[in-house]
């Protein structure tokens, strides 16, 4: 166990187990809002040059500013909240290795919608979020727009692979380690408000 830093000192002064209402329920509004939009970036049109936005591709503007807005809202109950531990017992390398996979998974979530968001005022498109239009946050750049739409799909793959690495450490904590790491963020009872 890490010794006296804030967010440790915090965890272990948690009230509960239990992720709590809040925490579960952004998880999984996340977890839901990335399956949609997975599965409408892999059936709207590819975008070339000249592609202008229509159905498919607004929907996932919206949604993609929709996990930023959400992810936001996630990190920042996170941070006036403490993370509760399993327990004092786990080892510094799999503390570590947790903290890193999350930060390194809310940096993709923020990264991703905001690659593109640039990618499509690069394209000069308007930029949709449910009907209404935000400001674009670069002038029209069609190459620069190409380029940031690339690492915008190779960092989507990369998000991919941190969530089914997530899913399997969850599972692997569930089965092998049988401790509670993956009940206490499944939908259920828990602590009104955490």
């Amino acid at each position: 166990m890490s010794h006296g830093r804030g967010g440790v000192i915090r965890e272990r002064e948690a009230a509960s187990p239990d992720y709590g209402v809040v925490a579960k329920a952004l998880h999984w509004l996340i977890v839901i809002l990335l399956i949609v939009q997975y599965t409408v970036a892999w059936t709207m049109p590819e975008i070339h040059r000249g592609t202008q936005p229509e159905t498919l591709i607004n929907l996932h503007m919206s949604l993609g500013i929709t996990v930023l807005v959400a992810a936001l809202i996630r990190l920042i109950w996170r941070l006036i909240r403490p993370v509760p531990l399993i327990n004092d017992n786990v080892p510094l390398w799999r503390q570590w290795a947790a903290r890193g996979s999350h930060g390194l998974m809310y940096l993709i979530l923020f990264a991703l919608p905001l690659l593109g968001w640039v990618a499509a005022s690069g394209r000069d498109w308007a930029i949709d979020f449910w009907g209404a239009n935000l400001p674009r946050l670069i002038a029209a750049a069609p190459q620069l727009a190409g380029a940031i739409g690339d690492y915008h799909t190779l960092l989507s793959y990369i998000l991919l692979g941190i969530i089914g690495l997530h899913l399997l450490a969850a599972l692997y904590h569930h089965f092998w380690l049988q401790d509670r790491v993956l009940l206490r963020m499944l939908p259920g009872r828990s602590e009104l408000g955490r």
